[in-house]
């Protein structure tokens, strides 16, 4: 690799790189080496950027998914008591499982210290995944309070089974995501 080349944004340029290789290639395709071959650097550019190539993936996992799974969040809130429920869930799920973000769930699981290293800001369950569900219950609690659900809906059951339903309906990486459609029967199908 080149060196002394001046990089413009050396962690947006890592972070494209990685973006790119695990949309390719899936998570045991990341390897500081792939990564920065990928971005067109020297290896010694991540190592100046991040403690650890853990380091490096955690702030990709910050940066790619949980800041996004926020403004969904955040933008799912400011939805209660509009439109229909069924349809602001199903729109707040398309926002959360973005190609970019199922991969990273899926790189999440497939490494144990970056695992480790995340439960520092989610100490339970999994990054992204657990975003998402707490967004929902948050989301639903509202729709409740509002009287949009029944009095009685068990938002903290719901939440999670919504997430991990839309997941499961996102996760092969070898068929296409589904339909808003299709998404949204299945969301229907589970609210009360």
């Amino acid at each position: 690799m080149p060196t002394g080349v001046a990089l413009r944004d050396a962690r947006r340029q890592l972070f494209d790189a990685a973006e790119r290789l695990l949309l390719r290639a899936g998570p045991h395709a990341l390897t500081s080496r792939a990564v920065t071959t990928e971005a067109g650097c020297a290896k010694g550019v991540l190592h100046r950027h991040f403690a650890d190539f853990d380091a490096f993936l955690a702030a990709l996992v910050q940066e790619r998914a949980a800041a996004p799974a926020e403004a969904a969040a955040t933008a799912l809130r400011a939805r209660a008591g509009t439109d229909t429920v069924a349809g602001n869930v199903t729109d707040a799920l398309t926002g959360f499982f973005t190609p970019v973000t199922v991969a990273l769930v899926a790189l999440i699981t497939f490494r144990d210290d970056l695992r480790a290293r995340l439960r520092a800001t989610t100490p339970a369950g999994i990054p992204v995944l657990t975003e998402a569900t707490a967004a929902l219950a948050a989301y639903l609690a509202d729709e409740r309070d509002r009287g949009r659900l029944p009095a009685d809906a068990a938002v903290d059951v719901l939440a999670p089974t919504l997430t991990g339903t839309a997941h499961l309906l996102h996760a092969d990486r070898t068929t296409p995501p589904p339909t808003r459609e299709e998404l949204r029967r299945t969301v229907a199908t589970l609210l009360p």
